[in-house]
Order: C-alpha cells, then sequence, then structure tokens
C-alpha cells in the first residue's frame, strides 16, 4: 500500500510506474437498506515472468526473467433486480471478463503498445464472453426472468487507458483538480438528455433515472470501449450507482482532492454514502499511481 499525503513529485519524461508505484483499492457493502449485496468488484495487475522451479545449475535467480506487467485492471458490476440472480449475473459476468482477458495478454506481450485496436478488440470480446455467461448461468438455472448486470472495466496498458462501458456504473478521473466522469450512463434519463428532450438537472428525479437501456445480459445490450491517456499521480474511480445516488460530484471531489491513499478515500466515499441514505449496494474502486520521489528529475 503506498501512502503518502506530501505534494507530488514531478514525473520526468516517458516515465512508467513499477508495481510499487500503484496504490489499488477496493470495497463493496450491502447498504442500509437491502439485505443482500448484488456488487461486485475486482482489481489486478498481470504479468509476464519466469520463475524457476528447480535446478541444479548454480544460482537460479540469475535465470529468472524479472516480472514485466502487461495492464492493469478495474472492474464493478452491479446486478439488476431485487433477487438471487442480480448478485449471479454481477459476478458470473467479471468471472467470464478476467478469464478471458487473462487469456488474451499473452498476445499482448507481443503487441505493440501504440497499436490500439488489439486492446479495444479484448476489452469487446471480454463484455460479449460476459454475456454468454449471464445468459447460460440464467438458462441453467431456470430463471424465467432472467439475469442482468452493469459491467464499467478499465484497462491500462500505460500510458493508455481503454474503458468499457455497460449499464450505468461509473468511471471518473480526477487529473489537476477536476473530476470528469468520462463513461456514459446507459438509461433511458441519459438517452432522454442526449436527444434533447429532458434537461439533465431533471434527470435524477425522473421515473428513467434507474432504468437501464443496456445491460449484460439483458434485452438490450449496447457494450462501448473508448480511449483515454493515463497521466502520472492522477485518480481513477470506479464505482456503482450506490455511490452517486447519494454523494455529489462536489463531495467525490472534496474526498479526492484529500486522498491520502486508495484505501482511506474508498472507505471515506462509502462512508458518506452510508451517511446520505445507504439505499442500495455501494461499491468503489480506486485506483492511482504515485510518483516516487526518486523519479523526480534533478533540479
Amino acid at each position: 500500500m503506498v501512502s503518502d499525503s506530501r505534494p507530488a513529485p514531478i514525473a520526468p519524461p516517458g516515465w512508467r510506474p513499477r508495481d510499487e508505484d500503484l496504490d489499488f483499492f477496493g470495497l463493496t457493502h450491502p447498504g442500509k437498506v437491502r439485505k443482500e449485496n448484488q456488487d461486485h468488484f475486482l482489481f489486478s495487475t498481470i504479468h509476464k515472468a519466469m520463475r524457476v522451479g528447480g535446478t541444479s545449475l548454480p544460482n537460479p535467480e540469475l535465470l529468472e526473467m524479472p516480472s514485466q506487467r502487461l495492464a492493469s485492471f478495474g472492474m464493478v458490476a452491479d446486478g439488476v433486480g431485487g433477487h438471487a440472480g442480480g448478485e449471479e449475473a454481477s459476478r458470473a459476468a467479471l468471472e467470464a471478463i478476467v478469464e478471458y482477458l487473462v487469456h488474451a495478454t499473452n498476445c499482448f506481450f507481443t503487441t505493440d503498445s501504440s497499436d490500439q485496436a488489439i486492446f479495444l478488440e479484448a476489452l469487446t470480446t471480454g463484455a460479449e464472453k460476459s454475456r454468454e455467461a449471464v445468459i447460460g448461468r440464467a438458462q441453467a438455472s431456470g430463471d424465467v426472468r432472467g439475469m442482468a448486470t452493469t459491467l464499467t472495466a478499465v484497462m491500462v496498458t500505460w500510458p493508455h487507458l481503454f474503458l468499457l462501458q455497460v449499464g450505468d456504473s461509473r468511471c471518473y478521473r480526477f487529473r489537476n483538480g477536476e473530476l470528469t466522469q468520462l463513461s456514459r450512463d446507459q438509461t433511458m434519463a441519459q438517452d432522454l438528455i442526449d436527444m434533447g428532450v429532458l434537461p439533465a438537472e431533471r434527470a435524477a428525479a425522473t421515473q428513467f433515472a434507474n432504468v437501464l437501456s443496456s445491460s449484460i445480459g439483458g434485452q438490450s445490450y449496447r457494450p462501448v470501449v473508448t480511449t483515454h491517456d493515463v497521466q502520472p499521480g492522477e485518480i481513477l474511480l470506479l464505482c456503482t450507482d450506490g455511490l452517486t445516488k447519494h454523494v455529489s460530484k462536489e463531495q467525490i471531489v472534496a474526498r479526492l482532492a484529500n486522498l491520502t491513499s486508495s484505501e482511506q478515500v474508498a472507505r471515506d466515499l462509502v462512508a458518506d454514502a452510508l451517511a446520505g441514505g445507504g439505499s442500495d449496494n455501494v461499491t468503489v474502486v480506486v485506483l492511482r499511481s504515485v510518483v516516487p520521489p526518486s523519479a523526480s528529475p534533478a533540479p
């Protein structure tokens, strides 16, 4: 765990964070109303490395290939519906996309990191694998109502960020004191806003605010994959709508601006959601890179 409240050092050109420079943390809570938690989250790094299991040669550690990080991942999923199927759907979606991406990273190692098409295809295919898993799970269980879930996933191959969005969980980027929502809510309310029918300031109060226009396993499925850049020291926040129902953008900005560690800010944001009502499951994943003092160029 990296924790440092001092001003971040300036990264030199071409700086790439090491594993020890990454500060990731996630937290989920059922909330104060619902008995079950249908949210799931995951964050991870994937490496290519060789570890010698046994040899008669001296100094086997010299033969080992240092661990090289291929990619970092962060994901949240929010099961749809007030029954056990929602929890199973969100779990199945994450399990399926992670399994696919783990195997897909084998080709990342031999791919030019500037070739973004392969990473976009990996996330798009991963979303389809999730959809197949959720539909298959529903059919196997005999759940006639079906199962569905949101899925928001980021994959970072420094300095590129690839974002997969299905549903209304969110991905935010906090950079230079400004909070930007990178994902677009796939809800009927947002669709009406985009068509100019509904004013954005009225969206939260309408009956369409929580009606998904796209989901993993639902009747409508429209995965969107976008590309963004990553800069040293910025913060990525993934969350389910249990956070944004009760915590304003201004509150989120205040928390991130005073961050000392990803764990601290994740716990604070979940506590804010509970204090604000906690009417839904709430999940928060915070991802950031910390530039160590040793990385700063000499004055």
